[in-house]
């Protein structure tokens, strides 16, 4: 089945300007990202920017970008103005921050949507081992029902566990095996991508800022797939650090 990988990558990030760009390893970021996603059979990869300088550096590593409008909001209104045009009926967003992406992830993604024509969006998580994870807001939690679909993102601790005290945060040191993460890998239905990215942000998206959550108002269905993977996303320049370190581990392996 055909599908399309998009980047969308911006200049003007508030805590790290330039990311993109940003040298890795001898490498700008982008390219580590375009890199591991031309490891996905048959997928075309497409980095989506509204900045020139972003623009001719992948197209000068010998990859495919286009010029986007500079008044998006998000990465996910900046993928579908690309795909107001291109006739492909599966498309992945991944993140130009994820110098670590695993394309075998890429592919579950793929092969979720492909597997089951009625699903609108899939995605990824990977189990929470410790409670610094857990209740850390920046990590986002996501609880799924019986068929591994999302019933609810939070940036709390989700499921709650039921404790003698309930305000304590130190829950029971052996914790059950029933908390995921969630990997910010979507995969989107050309047709719902595009009525998804017309409608306004839900009150539940504005209160956790959590876009997917207008998804499952919206009434769609993520199905969401389990990984274990090293992901490190670059949000500032102490990040770079520990990508870099991360790489270096992966060629020494």
């Amino acid at each position: 089945m055909d599908a399309v990988i998009l980047i969308p990558a911006r200049f003007q990030a508030s805590r790290f300007p330039g990311k993109p760009l940003a040298p890795l390893a001898g490498k700008p970021m982008i390219q580590w990202v375009v890199e591991r996603c031309q490891q996905v059979e048959g997928a075309k990869v497409v980095v989506a920017t509204d900045d020139q300088r972003i623009y001719d550096c992948v197209t000068a590593f010998g990859a495919q970008a286009v010029m986007t409008r500079s008044d998006h909001d998000n990465g996910t209104q900046r993928i579908a103005e690309v795909m107001a045009t291109k006739n492909v009926e599966l498309v992945i967003n991944v993140q130009g921050d994820e110098p670590l992406i695993d394309p075998q992830s890429i592919r579950t993604v793929i092969s979720l949507l492909a597997e089951d024509p009625s699903l609108e969006m899939a995605t990824l998580a990977e189990p929470i081992s410790n409670h610094e994870q857990l209740f850390n807001p920046h990590i986002v939690k996501v609880v799924c029902n019986h068929n591994g679909d999302a019933m609810y993102f939070s940036r709390s601790p989700i499921p709650f566990i039921k404790y003698p005290d309930m305000h304590e945060i130190n829950w029971p040191d052996s914790m059950p095996n029933n908390h995921l993460r969630h990997v910010g890998i979507y995969g989107y239905r050309r047709s719902f991508l595009l009525k998804f990215a017309t409608q306004p942000p839900c009150d539940l998206e504005q209160l956790e800022g959590l876009e997917q959550l207008r998804a499952l108002y919206m009434g769609a269905r993520i199905r969401v797939g389990l990984t274990h993977m090293e992901l490190i996303g670059v949000d500032t320049p102490q990040d770079l650090v520990k990508a870099e370190a991360a790489l270096l581990r992966r060629s020494l392996a």
